[in-house]
């Protein structure tokens, strides 16, 4: 009889551990502490063809290509050597190479210092996922970057009378507060691109990007 009771105390174990609910683990980007690993930059020949989401890949708008981070979704690239960070909107698959988590647009790893060494270890954190489905792409240009915010200021002041829309946008990279000026929010890059080649004209060195505001 006890040999019996022991039989089925096993057996009832067995079935309460293959009942129980197992424990997942979050994927590395889910994590709020973010996916760390090295990043790399995509530009020629891939600019101009279609990208996983149906875009055509452009390597001037900052964008950013993940295995797994669902499409549409923005994320905050960190740059661990130089602490330079940047929000990106992921619409592309890859980096299909073993050890790299991300693959940059040139633009955002132009932004990032990534160019010049080819890769650059990073830490991922997913910022905003998509919501529902994708609205039409905005367009910004930035101006500059400053620490200071009385620099960012006097250059707002001094674009003001020259074009509409200009304002400054607050972004914590690597603990440190940067001010950025930026113009507009385009419905077309074309639009973009008709504005930043008159401030070009003028002297200022400028950069057309896709913007995370949204009408």
């Amino acid at each position: 009889m006890d040999r019996a009771h022991a039989v089925l105390g096993l057996l009832m174990l067995i079935l309460l551990a293959a009942c129980a609910t197992p424990q997942v683990r979050p994927r590395a980007w889910e994590d709020l502490s973010g996916e760390t690993g090295l990043a790399s930059w995509y530009g020629v020949p891939y600019h101009g063809r279609r990208t996983s989401s149906g875009e055509v890949y452009d390597m001037y708008q900052v964008s950013a290509a993940h295995r797994e981070i669902p499409l549409g979704s923005w994320v905050e690239v960190t740059n661990l050597t130089n602490g330079r960070s940047l929000t990106v909107r992921i619409n592309d698959r890859g980096p299909f190479v073993e050890g790299r988590i991300i693959d940059l647009s040139y633009a955002a790893a132009s932004l990032l210092g990534v160019v010049g060494p080819g890769v650059a270890q990073v830490r991922v954190r997913l910022s905003q996922p998509p919501q529902g489905a994708p609205g039409p792409v905005r367009y910004a240009i930035q101006a500059a970057s400053f620490t200071a915010e009385s620099s960012a200021r006097a250059l707002k002041a001094e674009l003001e009378p020259q074009v509409a829309g200009v304002h400054i946008v607050k972004a914590m990279v690597g603990g440190e507060t940067y001010y950025r000026v930026r113009i507009g929010n385009f419905p077309s890059r074309a639009d973009a691109q008709a504005t930043a080649e008159r401030l070009a004209g003028l002297g200022y060195r400028v950069l057309i990007m896709e913007s995370s505001d949204r009408p």
